[in-house]
């Protein structure tokens, strides 16, 4: 069991604050302790707490929801600061009494926007915290192309031209079922991160997770939800990021959570095939990648032999991957010149790539050769987020891709009309930035996995152990993984991986369910997959609120 650490509940880390004020003049005082508090109170901006309220429809499944909209941001501090000690207490307009430590000078105001069904009680009303990874993203992806009442419209795999953009009625939110909480990351979005040693206490692992536990922590209190059925639902980096998040919030909290939705996962990243060879002597990420190089290897019509149909074609790589592959990665340089010779003949039928590359290449293509390899005859680089998507090579000359086609084809166009919708519906973030990616070039990847207060590994973050020990403290804790089959940041037969390999009794695998679609990364940026990525968390969502409908006496 994790220990327990303190976690202020009052209007101190309830307090919405969207910048920072002027400093506070310090008190007169005789004590030399008292001065000395006071200086260190002047060195620490007050917060401005600012929320916008507003109000609208939207239809699911042809039923209009009237839902209440909060944007805002919560103040959280890291994890070092405790309430109970060297606390000076200041009155906010607007908020309650609250408690500001002398000490702990750095702050996070973590910006978000909440989505409440008007007619619903909210004691037995879902709510699901949704947030995407990075790490150094905000939720606009998510907020704006999957769940939100309002989605950007993108073309499906090509670039999306450039505005006057289109923003819909979303037919495909997750209103229906759940209020749904989009968190910005600290630092990312309208949110800003203060004070001394701000980039150490929230950009890590470790740090980015508590920060998390602690505004979920702060936003039941402050919205009266702590007994509503509770979801997490993290993207990419944000499914790592949730492990860390459930396991503490169960285990240091004593929150219980009824279920965690994970869309494109990376739990270890040793199983990254992103720069493998960096770590010789482990194949796993060549193993665990390679259905996906041949879902897209199918889609491009690249095949030697084009498969009608692409879940059996798969259903064959994977054996494939996961038998003959990985015994002759396994044996090394020891491995026969006829068996080597078989192997690549093989890996040429469900790639496309030519022989003579995979030779020279010993077997192994890491993530970005496959994408500037699989097109270049035509001078094209294949995405990573997205294999479905292509573009110009920006070097034909390049071992690797040199950028992702995807996310140039949707940034703009995401982006765009976020600014737009926050600030005319939302009516939030006027002469303000909003930063949806920041550059986080020293993010700490160390983990302790055996709590905050353990030694961290050295090796590349690992999360397996934070899920594992969520499930087996929480056994009714449920999981859904959903992952598109052209994803190449993140691949889907990693997480399948990543799931049947946690360390929990086998009984417990039954909590765990698995989705794929014929999609990418962000999975929702194909239609008719969205349609079903939605559909698929409905129904979880009301298999496991542990809601009975009243019975007619």
């Amino acid at each position: 069991m994790k220990k327990r650490v303190s976690l202020l509940l009052s209007a101190s880390v309830l307090a919405l604050g969207l910048g920072w004020g002027a400093e506070i003049a310090p008190a007169l005082a005789d004590d030399p302790a008292d001065a000395a508090h006071a200086a260190r109170s002047t060195a620490r901006p007050a917060p401005q707490p600012i929320e916008r309220t507003s109000s609208g429809t939207v239809t699911v499944g042809g039923k209009t929801i009237a839902y209440q909209a909060v944007a805002g941001t919560l103040l959280v501090h890291p994890r070092s600061w405790d309430d109970s000690e060297d606390t000076v207490h200041q009155e906010t307009p607007g908020s309650e009494t609250h408690a500001i430590d002398g000490n702990a000078d750095a702050t996070a105001s973590m910006f978000y926007v909440a989505y409440f069904r008007k007619d619903a009680r909210p004691e037995t009303r879902p709510i699901t915290f949704v947030y995407n990874g990075g790490p150094g993203s905000s939720s606009v992806w998510l907020h704006m192309g999957a769940f939100g009442p309002r989605r950007v419209m993108t073309n499906d795999d090509t670039h999306t031209p450039a505005s006057p953009y289109r923003l819909i009625d979303n037919p495909q939110s997750l209103l229906d079922v759940t209020d749904l909480v989009f968190i910005d990351a600290p630092g990312t979005g309208f949110g800003r991160i203060n004070g001394k040693d701000k980039e150490k206490l929230f950009w890590g692992v470790d740090a980015d997770g508590q920060a998390f536990t602690r505004f979920i922590s702060g936003f039941l209190a402050k919205y009266g939800r702590y007994n509503s059925p509770k979801y997490l639902f993290g993207e990419s980096y944000g499914t790592l990021r949730s492990a860390v998040v459930v396991n503490d919030l169960q285990n240091q909290e004593n929150i219980d959570f009824n279920g965690v939705i994970l869309l494109s996962q990376i739990l270890s990243y040793d199983n990254s095939v992103d720069e493998p060879a960096l770590n010789p002597g482990m194949d796993e990420p060549f193993v665990l990648a390679l259905p996906t190089y041949a879902a897209t290897a199918w889609y491009h019509h690249k095949l030697p032999q084009q498969p009608a149909e692409l879940k059996p074609f798969l259903a064959e790589v994977e054996h494939f991957a996961s038998t003959d592959y990985l015994l002759a990665l396994q044996q090394g340089a020891a491995l026969p010149a006829t068996d080597r010779d078989r192997i690549v003949g093989r890996l040429h039928d469900y790639t496309g790539l030519p022989t003579d590359y995979i030779r020279r290449a010993n077997l192994r293509i890491d993530g970005g050769e496959f994408s500037k390899t699989l097109q270049a005859d035509s001078d094209i680089t294949t995405g990573r987020l997205d294999t479905r998507f292509s573009g110009p090579s920006l070097d034909p000359l390049s071992e690797e891709a040199g950028y992702d086609p995807q996310s140039t084809s949707i940034s703009s166009a995401y982006v765009s009309l976020f600014n737009d919708y926050t600030r005319k519906i939302l009516g939030y973030g006027d002469g303000l930035t909003y930063r949806a990616e920041i550059d986080i070039p020293h993010w700490d990847f160390h983990h302790a996995a055996d709590g905050p207060d353990s030694t961290p590994s050295d090796g590349p973050a690992n999360v397996m152990p934070d899920l594992a020990q969520a499930l087996k403290t929480n056994p009714t804790l449920k999981i859904m993984l959903n992952a598109g089959y052209f994803d190449l940041a993140t691949p889907y037969y990693e997480g399948i991986y990543e799931m049947q390999h946690l360390p929990i009794p086998a009984r417990l695998q039954r909590n765990i369910e698995f989705q794929q679609y014929q999609s990418g990364h962000m999975v929702y940026a194909n239609i008719p997959s969205l349609t079903r990525l939605h559909d698929n968390i409905a129904d979880f969502i009301r298999r496991t609120d542990n809601h009975a409908e009243p019975t007619t006496p």
